[in-house]
């Protein structure tokens, strides 16, 4: 990995130890540099986790991802500094009836430090951590933005429950400690990319943090979230607005291509209401 590009793509010019307040560092600055967005699948464009193409588009392109390719990307980093981590799959709990079962569509990292073990995401979308939590459960942990907490699923020990509190406490996803390798995680990318019933191929999702707040664009409607404060919210009605908050609030480098102007304007025609 050119780790060198990563850590200038975050804006990280710390000490290169694989110790935990390394790890903080490079877990809170990398959602804020780097945003989440699904250009590709509503476009209808690829999403490859081949390490080159995955450095082109988010190091050298300026653009964001989804959770596989924010958290494997983050993965390489951290093993190229030096740590010892482990990639696992989720189910989706966020937005879905209590006795929904969704297949593994996300993926989350076990990062191992000094004999203790911590969960690092960079790759949730509207609520990511912007810190690693201690994996134990039962117990509130801060971040810089929301605090989050594991829990055991349904009395059970051998899996979790994140949650975060968004006012109160929201299931975001749920896992067990088995790992995963880089093919599996490319079947479940490959399926929410192609997939007809997948949400990604049909909506638009941006989201990125900042020091004391989050930006996020759902299809037409776009939030600012500040920490303490009351959010705003604005409906956007032409995809020349929406270009103009994927580069000023997401940091995206948006693409100059027909087909990608011809996905905006069709979240614009299905979802600006006014």
């Amino acid at each position: 990995m050119d780790l060198d590009r990563y850590l200038s793509r975050i804006g990280y010019d710390g000490p290169r130890t694989s110790t935990l307040s390394t790890l903080q560092a490079l877990h809170e600055r990398h959602p804020e540099a780097i945003a989440f967005e699904n250009l590709n699948p509503l476009v209808g464009w690829p999403v490859s986790l081949d390490e080159a193409a995955l450095e082109q588009k988010m190091l050298g392109d300026g653009r964001g991802g989804w959770c596989f390719e924010h958290n494997w990307l983050f993965r390489r980093a951290l093993e190229a500094l030096g740590f010892r981590v482990r990639g696992y799959a989720a189910r989706v709990l966020w937005g879905s009836p209590p006795d929904h079962v969704g297949p593994r569509s996300h993926m989350v990292l076990e990062v191992g430090i000094d004999g203790q073990r911590y969960l690092a995401d960079v790759g949730w979308g509207g609520a990511t951590m912007t810190a690693p939590l201690l994996l134990q459960t039962g117990i509130e942990q801060a971040t810089p933005h929301e605090p989050f907490r594991l829990m055991p699923w349904r009395g059970q020990d051998d899996e979790y429950v994140m949650e975060a509190r968004l006012g109160e406490w929201t299931p975001l996803y749920r896992f067990r400690r088995d790992e995963q390798l880089q093919p599996d995680y490319e079947v479940s990318s490959h399926w929410l990319c192609t997939h007809p019933s997948s949400f990604f191929r049909r909506e638009l999702t941006v989201a990125r943090p900042y020091p004391g707040g989050r930006f996020a664009l759902r299809n037409t409607t776009w939030t600012h979230r500040r920490v303490g404060a009351e959010s705003e919210t604005r409906l956007l009605t032409s995809s020349a607005a929406i270009r103009e908050v994927l580069e000023r609030d997401f940091l995206i480098r948006v693409p100059s291509a027909p087909e990608l102007d011809a996905a905006l304007e069709r979240v614009v025609a299905t979802w600006a209401r006014e």
